[in-house]
């Protein structure tokens, strides 16, 4: 079972399930799950080899839908979903081949294709860390600004870091041992009928025209919209205008 951290848990209404993406946790998400909490039961979840969750053998889009099935059917059997990057892969993957569970479902910032880049340098990054000559996290930032020059990125990756046992919260081995099924997208038969939005960052080119047919295929109701000035990490950047995107489209009414 994944590890989860809820918030609103007395309130009415469709419970709202986040799902982070690679790299990231549940804690990444904490500021818009408690604001969006203000209306309704909200759940993050960590998912399987990050965070506080297990480690597994596998980390397939499959795998990962499954254990959201799980989640959901432990709150009453459907929800709204919400995910962000890889976590959108694998809400898109639930919503399809498990359909009944999901209400409403928002995609963050990737679409159901397979990417060309990889994310590999970032687990180098973080393998190559002297964890036993790190006490505190200005330390592991200074090892790893060599590799990853980029502020705003280390502080994401080093959310990850155990301090106190001296450990990556994140299963390096495995994610780089699965790394071509993480930014692939496996091949579904069925579709989501139920309302979609897509929403991504006016700055990224992980949603492109291109992409659109792949979407609609598997998403005949989704509705697109940018956040201008976000790229990527939109939730992070934008964090009022994405909650307020998202509240939007979960306050519309029922699918």
């Amino acid at each position: 079972m994944l590890n989860i951290l809820s918030h609103g848990m007395d309130k009415p209404g469709t419970p709202l399930v986040i799902v982070h993406g690679l790299f990231g946790s549940a804690r990444n998400w904490g500021v818009i799950a408690k604001r969006l909490a203000d209306a309704r039961p909200v759940l993050v979840v960590d998912q399987r080899n990050h965070g506080e969750s297990p480690w597994t053998d596998s980390h397939g889009y499959p795998d990962m839908a499954g254990d959201l099935a799980e989640v959901i059917e432990g709150v009453g059997g459907r929800a709204d979903v919400l995910g962000h990057s890889m976590g959108g892969k694998a809400a898109m993957v639930l919503a399809v081949t498990r359909p009944e569970l999901v209400n409403r479902l928002i995609v963050a910032d990737i679409a159901p294709v397979r990417y060309g880049h990889t994310q590999m340098p970032y687990i180098e990054a973080m393998r190559s860390v002297d964890l036993q000559a790190v006490a505190t996290r200005s330390d592991a930032d200074r090892q790893l600004r060599e590799r990853v020059p980029e502020l705003q990125i280390r502080a994401f990756l080093l959310q990850s870091l155990d301090l106190q046992q001296r450990r990556w919260r994140l299963n390096l081995d495995l994610l780089a041992e699965e790394m071509g099924r993480i930014m692939d997208f496996p091949a579904l038969a069925g579709r989501f009928d139920g309302p979609a939005l897509f929403l991504s960052g006016g700055g990224s080119d992980y949603v492109t025209p291109d992409a659109r047919p792949a979407i609609k295929a598997l998403f005949p109701k989704a509705r697109f919209v940018k956040i201008p000035g976000a790229g990527h990490w939109l939730h992070a950047e934008k964090p009022r205008e994405f909650e307020a995107a998202a509240r939007v489209f979960l306050e519309a009414g029922g699918a």
